[in-house]
């Protein structure tokens, strides 16, 4: 995909920009439109290292998705999949096993178009339209649930999007609904924006409330708190490029840049 899109998938609002497609252009893709882009915009004026932060949560993706392959999970769900780009679980669980079966889960029109052409061809990979708040309705979709068994260990992935759930529609109730139907041996990876000593990113946290997906920023503690229930895999809840990185380099000076906290929970067998 290197043109932006000349039109757009039925039932897109374009009233307002998506956090979908400001993402995706964050990370240089071209499936967003001209309002997301004055939208990212303003965003960088605030706050600058925002594609950093994009950057440093896809290789979160992918090395917590390497770390569930290493340890035996073959079926994936990424829920709030966004738009495709490079290196997405599908491309990453399959390098690693190639018989792994990855489903995305995403509400955005243009999300699921672009999947379903990236998707073309991959029998082991799908795109269903869903609402992660109704975890009991998505895991008994007919279309995830042949290509998943959900009563086997499944590898979820929740990246930057339970911020985008309000305190009053309870997230950490939420993640334990998914606990709980999950197989034991499941893992679950999280990451989540934060404020914390970040003055800048509070003023972003304002402006994505002029989006059609208002962000709800939360401290370590907080974040912390949504996995409660799950072990939490080594090295706990840290900033994103401080989990389990695979080089210094990815690191850096200022692991605070990443304005994201990450972590994995695994639901134990016994």
């Amino acid at each position: 995909m290197t043109s932006r899109p000349d039109r757009q998938p039925e039932q897109v609002d374009l009233s307002k920009p998506s956090a979908a497609r400001v993402y995706d252009y964050f990370l240089g893709g071209s499936s967003n439109f001209a309002i997301d882009r004055e939208f990212a915009r303003e965003a960088l004026q605030i706050f600058p290292g925002a594609r950093e932060y994009a950057r440093l949560n896809r290789m979160f993706l992918q090395r917590a998705v390497r770390f569930m392959a290493d340890n035996g999970i073959r079926q994936f769900l990424d829920i709030g999949s966004g738009i495709p780009t490079v290196g997405a679980v599908h491309e990453v669980a399959q390098a690693a096993a190639p018989e792994s079966r990855v489903a995305y889960v995403d509400n955005e029109a243009v999300a699921i178009a672009h999947s379903e052409i990236m998707l073309e061809g991959n029998d082991n990979a799908i795109i269903v339209q869903g609402d992660m708040r109704a975890p009991e309705e998505l895991l008994r979709d007919p279309d995830l649930t042949a290509l998943l068994d959900t009563s086997e260990p499944i590898g979820v992935l929740m990246l930057a999007m339970l911020h985008f759930i309000p305190e009053q529609d309870d997230p950490a109730g939420l993640v334990e609904r998914y606990r709980q139907l999950l197989a034991p041996g499941s893992y679950l990876a999280i990451s989540h924006g934060t404020d914390d000593d970040l003055p800048e990113i509070t003023a972003l946290g304002d402006l994505y409330k002029n989006s059609t997906n208002p962000a709800t920023l939360r401290t370590k503690q907080q974040v912390t708190a949504l996995l409660q229930g799950f072990e939490l895999v080594d090295p706990g809840i840290v900033f994103t490029p401080e989990w389990r990185p695979e080089s210094p380099e990815e690191v850096g000076d200022d692991p605070q840049r990443s304005v994201a906290y990450a972590g994995v929970g695994y639901k134990p067998k016994s």
